[in-house]
């Protein structure tokens, strides 16, 4: 299995500040997997481009999407960075958790008999797969180690 995404770095950078545009070039590196020096390039370079402006707000920095800006390849030139930032910017939701109804001793009226056939939901597998925790033991289905999967667009 290879490890490439569809975006390059500069794509993750600009995700990053769009989602969070008074966040850290430290913490920018640790969400793209890159060194700080290399986000204060392509930092550089969406400034050159005009797709990013820095403002100093105290001892902060403070990062404003151009959301105008057209896309630099040739190919995408007729899309805006809005248009790449408004598919892309929203975090995924969390699973939904099914909501248990009221009980009929709670409502004061008689007890109604659960529906036959009907089981407790089990965790999404979502959740299986990030934890690696099995339902039954709550022990490490993993080797212990920690493997970091790269983002992607799809």
């Amino acid at each position: 299995m290879s490890n490439w995404t569809l975006f390059s770095n500069h794509g993750h950078v600009l995700v990053c500040l769009a989602r969070d545009p008074d966040a850290r070039l430290r913490d920018v590196a640790l969400n793209v997997g890159i060194t700080e020096r290399a986000v204060q390039k392509i930092v550089r370079d969406l400034q050159d481009g005009g797709m990013v402006s820095v403002t100093k707000v105290g001892r902060r920095n403070c990062y404003r999407i151009h959301k105008k800006a057209s896309l630099r390849h040739d190919l995408e030139a007729h899309c805006t960075v809005r248009d790449l930032a408004g598919i892309i910017k929203k975090k995924p939701e969390p699973a939904q958790t099914t909501v248990k109804p009221i009980s009929a001793n709670v409502l004061g009226t008689r007890p109604i008999a659960p529906e036959a056939g009907k089981s407790k939901p089990d965790k999404p597998a979502s959740i299986k797969a990030r934890t690696g925790k099995s339902t039954k033991t709550g022990k490490s289905k993993a080797s212990g180690t920690t493997e970091r999967q790269q983002g992607s667009l799809f």
